[in-house]
Parts: structure tokens; C-alpha cells; sequence
């Protein structure tokens, strides 16, 4: 290995373990994912630990194993998605019991067992009923040949220490803190919020100084690529909660755990239009800066009118993004829309004149980008939301 290779290795393992503490830091903090995921992974080992109690001193059964392993997998991120893939797991586990018992008794032979069953339970695998949990068929056929007890009384055994583990985990995860996803979707919505505020800052002080390029463009593009991430991870929380309160949410109002008051899913529809506005903010620059295409920027006295209104609006999505967070406490307040803002949209309409008057390359630029920029005021400011809706 070269010294360079022994560096980013060193590198990686230092980033790593940067994140390990920051987790471990975030969990001890407070409430918050990295807390979730200590419970929940605490609870699969109480389940686990206490499916093995249960089965192997308690009912002195001696095929324990199958009833901590299944609880260990069982405790899953939602109630909900506990009992269904409990089901799917169970059905999956008799499937593969049953046919490498049958393949057993038929050849006599272990490898003849499992060139006869695997295949085929493979195959079963990716029925879409068993869902993820169709794999299990395979590896419980496998367990059951090379353990050599393929009697009707193991059977039995194994199918009963399965539905055992499967009861024990759903319960341990229904009965223990049952998770709940609300706090990921605030805190997505949150960061979609303050991120696409830091983004037109960005592009606002750039545009400002006039030192930006295709590389700068790029690096805004990319940027705004993030964002989209940050949107698909905003659905996938919202899929989340929506599926953590079903079975749940009448215990959970009753014990008052979690606040179950969450930002309405019209806040994501209205955020993710932002994201696509910021998108075509970002290409037209793009565009207006590669020297091999037609349109080009405009005079820097409209860029520096164009980077205040970004300014302004990257202002409004941080007050956003407090307004969101603080909703859960109940401060959260409005944001106002600045009297500027109306001043500005008449300096760049004045400035877009103008440029008509000197060719489309300009005006096209310019135009574009002031449709997008009244299309962030009109979403990120609630006042220019009800104007356009009183018009």
C-alpha cells in the first residue's frame, strides 16, 4: 500500500469515527433519530434475549434457537411493518421447513435435501406475498437438513419456536416505546426549508461580487441536486410516520409520548415546488454562464438588484425553517413579507425593459430568472400566497 493509499484510508477511518462520536453525542443529547435507533436496537436484543428465556428454560424446547432469531429480525421501525413482516417471515419459515423435511425423507441424503429444496425455494423467494422475508425460506430450509431432525415431531418444533419468536418480537415492539416516525418528517422539512435558504444565499452573494462562473454555476447546481435529496428523504419520512401511526396512534395520544401534531403534507407539496423552482433558478445561470451557449448574464447593476431579492427570499426560507421547528412547541409565527420586496420586483421589471431593448440574449436571462424568483415569493411568503389567491 503507498503512503497515499495509507492517508485516505487514515482519512476514512477518521471521518468515520467522527461520525460514530457525533452520533453517540446527538443520542445522548435528546431526542432525535440517533436516540430512536439506540432504542430500537436495544429493544431487538430484549426481544431476542427474552424469546431464548421463554423457549429454551422455560419450555426446556430443544429447538430455542428459532424463537430468538425470529424476535431479533421482528422488531422492525414500525408496529405495523412488525406484524406484516411477522406474518410473511412465519409463512416463509413453514415453506422452508416443510419442503427440505419432504426433500429429506425422499432422498435420505443432506446434499440431495438442499439441491432439491434450495432451488426451488429460492424461486419462492421472490414471491411478492413474502415481501423481503422470502430469503428466510431458503436459510430455514438449510438449518433444517444439516441439523439432521426432519421428523414431523422437529418440524413441529421449529414452526412453534417461529411463531413464538414472531409473537415475542411484535409485542416487545408494540409494548416498548412503539416507534414513531412524526419527528423525522419536522426535521426534514425543517432542513429542506433552511438548505434552499442557504442555497440562494449562496447564489446571492456570488451573483453580488460578480465572481461566479460555469464552475460556480456547476457547484449551484449541485447544490440544488442535494436539495432534491433532502425532498426524496422528506417523502420517505412522510411514508414513514404515515405507516408508524397505524395501530399506534390511539396508545400513543393516551400516554402522551410524542407530540403527535405533524406539519400538514400540503408543506411538503409547497416546499417541493420550492426545490423545483431553485432548480430552474440554478440551470438558467448554468446556461448564462457557459460561454458556448446563446443567452447571456445580465448587467451586473440587475445582478446586484437580482442578489438582494435572493437575499431576501434565502432570509424568508430560514425564518421558515424556524416557524416549522417551532410549530411543535406552539411559537411558531408567520413570516412577513418585507416591504423591499415590491420595490425590488419594480427595479429588475425596469431593468428587464431595458434590456429588451438590447436583444433576446440578455432579456431571455434575466426574464427567466425573475419568473423563477416570483415564483419563490409566491411559496415561500404566505402574504404573496393569499394575493395571488385573492386575484
Amino acid at each position: 500500500m503507498s503512503f497515499r493509499d495509507g492517508t485516505r484510508v487514515t482519512e476514512a477511518v477518521r471521518r468515520e469515527a467522527g461520525a460514530v462520536a457525533g452520533a453517540a453525542r446527538a443520542a445522548g443529547a435528546g431526542p432525535g433519530r440517533e436516540r430512536d435507533l439506540v432504542v430500537q436496537s436495544l429493544k431487538a436484543a430484549v426481544a431476542a434475549l427474552l424469546a431464548w428465556l421463554v423457549a429454551g428454560y422455560w419450555l426446556g424446547d430443544p429447538m430455542a434457537l428459532m424463537a430468538p432469531w425470529v424476535a431479533l429480525v421482528l422488531v422492525q421501525a414500525t408496529v405495523y411493518g412488525s406484524l406484516r413482516q411477522a406474518a410473511q417471515q412465519w409463512s416463509a419459515i413453514c415453506a422452508g421447513t416443510l419442503l427440505a423435511s419432504a426433500a429429506q425423507a425422499v432422498t435420505g441424503d443432506t446434499l440431495g435435501a438442499l439441491a432439491l429444496s434450495l432451488p426451488v425455494l429460492m424461486l419462492l423467494a421472490n414471491w411478492p406475498r413474502f415481501g423481503d422475508q422470502g430469503v428466510y425460506a431458503a436459510t430455514t430450509a438449510v438449518f433444517t437438513v444439516a441439523s439432521g431432525a426432519v421428523s414431523a415431531s422437529a418440524v413441529g418444533h421449529r414452526v412453534w419456536q417461529a411463531a413464538l419468536g414472531a409473537v415475542i418480537g411484535v409485542a416487545v415492539n408494540a409494548l416498548v416505546l412503539p416507534p414513531v416516525h412524526l419527528r423525522d418528517v419536522r426535521e426534514n422539512l425543517v432542513s429542506l426549508a433552511r438548505e434552499a435558504g442557504e442555497l440562494l444565499d449562496a447564489v446571492a452573494g456570488g451573483l453580488r461580487e460578480g465572481e461566479w462562473d460555469a464552475a460556480t454555476a456547476a457547484e449551484w447546481s449541485r447544490a440544488s441536486a442535494r436539495l432534491e435529496r433532502r425532498r426524496e428523504g422528506l417523502r420517505s419520512a412522510r411514508g414513514w410516520s404515515r405507516e408508524s401511526l397505524r395501530l399506534t396512534s390511539g396508545p400513543l395520544r393516551a400516554l402522551h409520548r410524542v407530540p403527535l401534531d405533524v406539519p400538514p403534507e400540503s408543506e411538503d407539496v409547497r416546499w417541493g415546488r420550492v426545490t423545483d423552482h431553485v432548480a430552474a433558478l440554478t440551470r438558467t445561470l448554468a446556461v448564462a454562464a457557459d460561454g458556448d451557449r446563446t443567452p447571456a448574464p445580465p448587467e451586473a447593476a440587475a445582478l446586484r438588484t437580482y442578489a438582494r431579492l435572493l437575499e431576501l427570499l434565502g432570509g424568508a426560507c430560514r425564518t421558515e425553517a424556524e416557524r416549522l421547528r417551532g410549530a411543535a412547541a406552539g411559537r411558531g409565527e408567520s413570516v412577513e413579507e418585507p416591504a423591499e420586496l415590491e420595490e425590488l420586483r419594480c427595479l429588475l421589471q425596469d431593468s428587464l425593459r431595458d434590456h429588451a431593448t438590447r436583444g433576446a440574449a440578455h432579456t431571455a436571462v434575466l426574464g427567466t430568472l425573475l419568473l423563477q424568483a416570483e415564483n419563490l415569493w409566491t411559496e415561500i411568503l404566505p402574504a404573496a400566497r393569499e394575493a395571488d389567491r385573492s386575484r
